[in-house]
């Protein structure tokens, strides 16, 4: 899986500027995450999974963002939603992904409302930052019915989607709203996140589920700080400030921020990869993975995004007055990079929720 995303992050890399032109992956780079099946590398054996490990299914949506953030963005958010088909009932995993080729996104925030009918549900209601929707067959979207939160499974073809995602970056992701009007959904493609790992659930499912939706994006964001760190070393031996014989990478105050920026995402991402692994084995038990160990995944995910912006950050200002323009790769990692910092999942307010924690604090887990 690593050697198919090591050949997707190339690719995406080539086409960066046509995925961000068209603020959605470029058609190119889809074909190629398809080739390789890498849109939907959370499935089940029996959806036609291979059941990777979850650090296994992260590497692989980092090693992507090595190319373009966008495209690892992508495929954490299709890896997410997969998951989620161990969640459906039998028929509606089949109908959702017993088509090889068929790929689903997902936003989980309650952002509407249903109505129960004979046999399912209507639900309307309207959901931003719906990452890959363009590119997706099924979107799984939060709805309300009678004060319980659910999730619902989605063809694309019956929202309207809305041409909404206009903004600094990750503009690849084309992450915009959509709307339901009214839509039917049956009972088969109904279920919740909320009520823990579904039955006969493996290790995979058994790993925190909105733990995982944190790492999905602090594997983008630590992907895209390692792109940024090689698109500057690359810069940085040929290019020659103004007035100066020196190439940039010979200058000693590029050398020492440039090593502190190495070893700063370095124990980012070493704490994030050893908080997974101490999560994955604790899952591979029977007992439910415990507040301390969740509580650490998530101070992982938001240290390693918020790191990795920091680190981009000091490479931005190291690649000097080329990197403010718009075809500089390391003004879209910049970019890229400060965008991640904002998702919900990852933003300051995380901190205050682990820092309750580890402070013995009285505090709600449900969605840690």
């Amino acid at each position: 899986m690593l050697s198919s995303a090591r050949k997707a992050a190339a690719v995406a890399r080539d086409l960066a500027e046509e995925t961000e032109r068209g603020r959605q992956l470029a058609p190119g780079v889809v074909a190629e995450l398809k080739a390789h099946d890498l849109l939907r590398i959370g499935l089940t054996a029996d959806l036609g999974g291979a059941e990777p490990t979850t650090a296994e299914i992260l590497a692989t949506a980092e090693t992507i963002a090595t190319g373009d953030a966008s495209a690892g963005w992508c495929v954490s958010i299709a890896a997410t939603s997969s998951l989620l088909g161990a969640y459906l009932p039998e028929k509606g995993a089949q109908e959702v992904f017993g088509d090889p080729g068929s790929v689903a996104a997902g936003v989980w925030a309650p952002r509407a409302k249903g109505e129960m009918v004979d046999g399912g549900v209507r639900i309307s209601g309207r959901w931003s930052f719906c990452s890959g929707v363009r590119h997706s067959d099924w979107i799984f979207l939060g709805f309300v019915q009678d004060g319980q939160v659910r999730t619902a499974a989605f063809p694309t073809a019956e929202l309207e989607i809305l041409d909404t995602w206009k903004t600094s970056g990750l503009r690849g992701t084309g992450s915009t709203d959509v709307v339901a009007k009214d839509v039917f959904v049956p009972d088969h493609r109904l279920f919740s996140v909320l009520d823990g790992p579904p039955a006969g659930a493996r290790t995979l499912q058994r790993f925190p589920l909105f733990g995982f939706f944190a790492a999905s994006i602090a594997a983008a964001a630590l992907g895209n700080a390692r792109g940024a760190m090689t698109e500057f070393a690359e810069l940085a031996t040929v290019r020659k400030p103004t007035g100066s014989s020196r190439s940039t990478a010979e200058r000693p105050a590029t050398q020492s921020t440039f090593a502190a920026a190495e070893a700063s995402l370095r124990a980012a991402r070493g704490l994030y990869y050893q908080a997974i692994d101490d999560a994955w084995q604790a899952a591979a038990s029977d007992e439910p993975v415990s507040v301390e160990l969740r509580t650490s995944l998530r101070l992982a995910c938001t240290h390693a995004v918020r790191t990795s912006a920091e680190v981009v950050s000091a490479v931005y200002d190291l690649g000097g007055g080329s990197a403010i323009y718009e075809d500089s790769p390391l003004q879209r990692r910049f970019r890229d990079a400060h965008t991640a910092t904002a998702h919900f999942q990852v933003n300051p307010a995380t901190f205050e929720l682990t820092g309750r924690l580890l402070l013995g604090l009285p505090t709600e887990t449900g969605q840690l």
